[in-house]
């Protein structure tokens, strides 16, 4: 693995230890606790970043992809305070960490043509034009962004700073 790869998993791991801590003392009913119109919950947020993972991984491997802005959690979306949208808690970590796990595993096993290819998706190609560019954007600031927002929610409704 390169210096690249290596940087961005770190992160990427990070991440993921972040993002359990910021659900671990949540119940079902306040995943999707909604304190004001403009903030997403817990729920959407996850919801929002597994979206992306099937996505990377294809990128990575070189395969076609869906644009998660599409998804039905992609960014055109917009946090539902109905529970039922939503998997559970515990189904949207799970689907988390195992996104995460993927995300890993095809990154271990890239080469740097496969992080150096052409980006595939018209919408990202001038501001990401190669994988590697994309996954360092949708790694770090793009999940980063959200996790901050799950952060900043927490602290709106009087939890603790974790």
């Amino acid at each position: 693995m390169s210096l690249f790869t290596d940087s961005l998993l770190i992160a990427w791991d990070r991440g993921l230890d972040y993002a359990q801590k910021l659900v671990a003392d949540l119940s079902e009913a306040q995943m999707v606790v909604q304190p004001q119109e403009a903030m997403n919950h817990p729920a959407w947020i996850l919801s929002h970043l597994n979206a992306y993972h099937p996505a990377m991984v294809a990128m990575i491997t070189g395969q076609p992809f869906e644009d998660p802005k599409d998804h039905p959690f992609g960014m055109l979306s917009k946090p539902e305070p109905e529970g039922s949208v939503y998997e559970s808690k515990e189904a949207l970590i799970a689907a988390f960490e195992q996104g995460h796990d993927a995300v890993t595993y095809a990154l271990k096993s890239a080469s740097d043509p496969d992080l150096e290819a052409a980006i595939t998706l018209e919408r990202w190609q001038k501001p990401f034009p190669r994988v590697g560019d994309a996954l360092a954007y949708i790694m770090l600031l793009h999940e980063a962004t959200h996790l901050g927002q799950l952060s900043a929610w927490r602290r709106v409704q009087g939890f603790p700073a974790v």
